[in-house]
């Protein structure tokens, strides 16, 4: 595990820079690491995507324990740093929002389950999040070192619910196995952060499905302050009245707000709608 002071040192002593811009905040905390490790229930014989690798303290860690570690770095030195360095580990130098998941796929594991185990840039926390969950071939379990907040609105529950909420519970069941302080990385980064696992990942309907479920719930959410009723109506242009039969049908209070709904309640609402 490197300390503050050794990650000082080789930044120091090479040409490397940190890019904050990148999100890159390095952990120098050997009980997050172990935690992470911990809930990630490794085995031999797993394939683990890990994104941002950085200066490889959790790739060092994965790669003890799994199969193949494909790690997808950004930073050009840093991914010519981690080349070779370890045995069973894949470097990629690229952005993962550009690079082809498909292709990663048939290439290192085609069909078989894989694990997401990152410590993310934050400012991607919910594209990389979208992109996985909603990928053809998604992780058997993801487990990510995120901001603390964002964590949290990932897990509320009914009454409190938000799109990013709604977009991750509909596709698995996130948790939040620990709260982690700023100062457990270097640079010492603004916020807190959280170790977040999301299990039971699956794709239970359809694309024209989901497709269909998340406009719904888009329009709910345009105007978060206004009735679920009056959203409806707008988005889908038609009569107020029709909306509050709708909701009728579905058992949804007519003065309930998009957030006061669960998930069941939407899979409920656009149901009734694909009806019409």
């Amino acid at each position: 595990m490197l300390s503050k002071e050794e990650v000082q040192k080789i930044f120091k002593n090479s040409d490397l820079a940190i890019f904050k811009s990148m999100g890159q905040n390095f952990l120098i905390d050997e009980k997050v690491l172990s935690k992470i490790i911990a809930c990630s229930d490794l085995s031999s014989e797993d394939v683990v995507i890990e994104i941002g690798p950085g200066l490889g303290t959790l790739t060092e860690e994965l790669s003890k324990r799994c199969k193949k570690v494909i790690a997808i770095e950004k930073d050009d030195k840093i991914s010519q740093m981690l080349e070779g360095k370890f045995e069973n580990v894949e470097v990629i130098n690229g952005d993962i929002l550009q690079i082809n998941l498909s292709e990663i796929a048939q290439k290192y594991y085609q069909n078989k389950k894989y694990k997401l185990i990152s410590n993310i840039p934050y400012y991607i926390t919910s594209p990389i999040i979208k992109l996985f969950l909603e990928n053809d071939v998604q992780p058997e379990v993801i487990v990510l070192l995120m901001q603390k907040e964002v964590a949290q609105r990932i897990c509320e529950k009914k009454g409190k619910l938000s799109m990013i909420a709604l977009g991750v519970q509909v596709y698995g069941e996130p948790k939040i196995i620990d709260f982690v302080k700023n100062t457990s990385f270097y640079p010492v980064p603004k916020v807190d952060s959280a170790i977040l696992r999301i299990k039971n990942i699956n794709r239970e309907f359809t694309d024209k499905y989901y497709l269909n479920l998340f406009r719904i719930m888009k329009i709910g959410f345009v105007a978060k302050r206004k009735k679920l009723v009056n959203n409806l109506s707008a988005g889908l242009q038609i009569d107020k009245t029709q909306c509050e039969k709708l909701l009728v049908k579905a058992e949804i209070d007519l003065k309930a707000r998009a957030q006061e709904l669960g998930l069941e309640d939407w899979k409920k609402l656009v149901e009734i709608i694909s009806q019409m």
